[in-house]
């Protein structure tokens, strides 16, 4: 996140839909106005409104949306219009050279695409990539694909976000200091390391791939959304026996939403979840933090370097002197 440079108004910014397909217009046209009203000027991508199935159009309109965002000289920000499933199809299309002679799955579905890797720009600054939910596998690829990420509201959800949190967005991309976030801390001390937010599904689906970055000195920021307390516990296992939490620092836990089932059904809550499979790393951990899912949704950057206060429950994006 060294040499940054930037957004301010009047700068482009693209409009891509790399995941589902878009399902909430007003919403988006809400979300569309808003950074609008903040003196950006908006492109439509062509095929962002596409349909296949639950995706935003075929694989390879997909990518190629990403590519021409990331290649356009005048881009200086892509906008993603929601979540879903998909964005870890286009790593796929985007670096396995063997694509166009590999058979699609689903019946009936257009040819995959030929080889077309994402290329890194050199002729000019990385872009800013802004969403969550699906879009963390392209947020944790950050490098690959050449831009400066953040994990925050996308179009369809912009609009829902307290007055605080698009500001946050706004200070984030523009360059202003960001405030602490309140949580509730497990305890462990303090860490410092870069901040690494994700949808816990997401992510999970990248270890042990290509697409799993260094995990070394990072504080992971988790949500989910959707994902019963049982299916929690089996993804954290499955971080546990990988042994991908042996360098993590910190980890900071946003919202999960709808996580809780039938209460006639047995079962353990989402926090005896998360305390059971997180609670013996011996590291700090801060919970109940303000971003994720069907709540304010507080903007993180990705990689930048921050601090985790696991006594007083507090992630500070930046500077330690915070704490």
């Amino acid at each position: 996140m060294n040499n940054i440079k930037f957004l301010q108004p009047g700068d482009l910014l693209m409009v891509i839909a790399p995941s589902g397909t878009l399902r909430e217009l007003s919403t988006f046209e809400r979300g569309v106005e808003i950074w609008k009203s903040r003196g950006y000027r908006i492109e439509l991508t062509p095929g962002f409104d596409d349909r296949w199935g639950y995706l935003a159009g075929s694989d390879e309109n997909r990518v190629r949306q990403l590519a021409d965002a990331l290649n356009d000289p005048d881009c200086r920000g892509i906008l993603c219009v929601r979540g879903g499933f998909g964005s870890t199809r286009l790593l796929e299309k985007g670096n396995v050279a063997e694509a166009k002679n590999a058979q699609s799955p689903i019946p009936d579905a257009p040819c995959p695409m030929p080889h077309a890797r994402f290329p890194m720009p050199d002729s000019h600054s990385p872009k800013w990539l802004i969403g969550f939910s699906d879009i963390t596998a392209l947020l944790w690829n950050q490098a690959k694909l050449g831009v400066w990420g953040v994990h925050g509201p996308m179009l369809t959800t912009l609009a829902a976000e307290p007055d605080w949190s698009v500001d946050r967005l706004f200070d984030c991309i523009e360059g202003r200091p960001l405030q602490s976030l309140q949580g509730k801390g497990w305890g462990g001390g303090q860490a410092t390391g870069r901040l690494f937010p994700a949808n816990l599904t997401v992510a999970s689906h990248l270890l042990g791939t290509p697409y799993q970055p260094d995990l070394t000195g990072v504080i992971l920021a988790f949500e989910d959304v959707s994902e019963a307390p049982y299916r929690v516990d089996r993804m954290l296992t499955l971080w546990r026996m990988a042994g991908a939490f042996a360098g993590v620092r910190g980890i900071a836990l946003g919202r999960f939403s709808r996580c809780e089932i039938d209460p006639s059904i047995p079962s353990f809550s989402i926090e005896e979840v998360l305390r059971d499979r997180l609670g013996d790393l011996n590291i700090p951990i801060v919970s109940d933090l303000p971003f994720g899912h069907e709540g304010v949704n507080a903007a993180l950057p990705m990689g930048i370097t921050a601090c985790l206060d696991a006594a007083s429950g507090l992630l500070i994006c930046g500077d330690k002197s915070q704490l």
